[in-house]
């Protein structure tokens, strides 16, 4: 098996920070009570729970209990979608959702679950650049809109989305604000008041947290129902004995990723602009996907025009590097990424791209050996397809 020596997938997965690691250790062993215990060791571990809670309310700007736990963003997405839709539908108000075309899929999913019970939902268009403009959401609101869900910042392009303007303009007509913010936990700003969001979802993994662990923010009075039953775990919210380490790993990871942020997206905006660079500047017929600017500071998704998107990545892991044609979620699929779709992507044009998203640990020295071997293989594999089309 090839050994990865760059890894540029930090969109996917982060490796666990060794800090996060020493946080979580004590309570896989000597401290590994059930939260829901009332002798000393379940106290134990209901104390370092709320302690984590409080922590990452401060960083959120919210009540520590307005934050629920979950297993990651994609829970955290279900519950937010399903939750408010369910709410409304139980209580005989509107059934219109208003979300955009390149969501992610545990949001997409889940809208569209919703229109097998009756719900109307709009799927608003981003344009060319990738960013959706609140005049489109604005446009797509009905008297009878009970939620728009709109991501922060897209997993596939790395575009930046007017999160504020489009909750300022749905909070004036009361309705219920979502956004995934599952890509931009750790680089962009998580202040829900700031923000102005009802519903907010984040997974840990995506910041050098452990994988299995994510909260979904829902602000006092948001209408909600419930999903997860069986214990009265997380005030009633949602059954299931809390993972600890997993939650007091998330805490530790959002800590650190804030008190150094100016730091990590210096470095990875510095090492992503060279890269960008260099693909334009050495590789014919490439091209950028999303926003030049307006973007995340970690993600490049490239077009190479007459390459396989797919065969491009499996010779760059013949290289030791690490990069993905899109979401981790969808890996496997043989249908062209519906967010280069989106953005007015022709099939082809979505086959032939790739992501290379950064993280704090990439160097300078892996982005040139990165450049070098995409120059070669991109070169190389239209030259064998031409061949092969004579």
């Amino acid at each position: 098996m090839n050994r990865t020596e760059i890894y540029l997938d930090h969109a996917a997965t982060t490796p666990v920070d060794p800090r996060v690691l020493e946080a979580m250790l004590p309570f896989f062993t000597e401290r590994f009570g059930n939260p829901s215990s009332i002798y000393a060791a379940g106290r134990e571990a209901r104390a370092a729970l709320d302690q984590a809670r409080a922590r990452i309310a401060r960083l959120l700007n919210c009540q520590a209990r307005e934050i629920v736990f979950t297993s990651g963003g994609t829970e955290s997405d279900n519950l937010a979608v399903k939750g408010v839709a369910f709410w409304h539908l139980v209580n005989g108000r509107g059934r219109h959702i208003v979300t955009t075309a390149f969501e992610h899929h545990a949001v997409l999913h889940s809208a569209e679950y919703l229109e097998r019970f009756g719900f109307h939902v709009t799927y608003v268009a981003p344009d060319a650049d990738g960013i959706v403009q609140p005049e489109a959401i604005e446009a797509a609101l009905r008297p009878d809109t009970i939620l728009v869900s709109v991501m922060y910042a897209n997993n596939e392009i790395g575009t930046i989305q007017p999160i504020r303007e489009i909750a300022h303009l749905c909070r004036e007509r009361g309705i219920t604000v979502h956004t995934d913010a599952v890509q931009a936990a750790g680089t962009l700003p998580l202040d829900v008041e700031e923000l102005g969001v009802d519903l907010l979802s984040i997974s840990a993994h995506k910041f050098y947290g452990p994988k299995g662990v994510g909260l979904l923010y829902v602000r006092s009075g948001t209408p909600i129902l419930w999903q997860q039953h069986g214990g009265a775990q997380e005030s009633n919210r949602r059954a299931g004995t809390e993972n600890v380490p997993g939650i007091v790993g998330m805490a530790r990871a959002l800590e650190l990723a804030y008190e150094e942020l100016d730091e990590r997206n210096a470095h990875v905006q510095a090492l992503r602009d060279r890269l960008i660079d260099g693909i334009l500047q050495r590789i014919p017929d490439s091209r950028l996907n999303g926003h030049r600017h307006q973007r995340l500071p970690n993600n490049v998704n490239v077009t190479f025009a007459g390459v396989d998107g797919e065969t491009l990545l499996l010779n760059l892991d013949l290289h030791g590097i690490a990069a993905s044609s899109g979401s981790a979620c969808t890996t496997g699929s043989t249908e062209p990424s519906h967010v280069l779709l989106a953005i007015g992507a022709t099939p082809e044009q979505a086959r032939s791209s790739v992501r290379l998203t950064l993280g704090k640990d990439n160097t300078a020295r892996e982005i040139e050996r990165t450049l070098d071997v995409l120059e070669e293989t991109v070169a190389r594999l239209r030259k064998l397809a031409g061949a092969r089309s004579r």
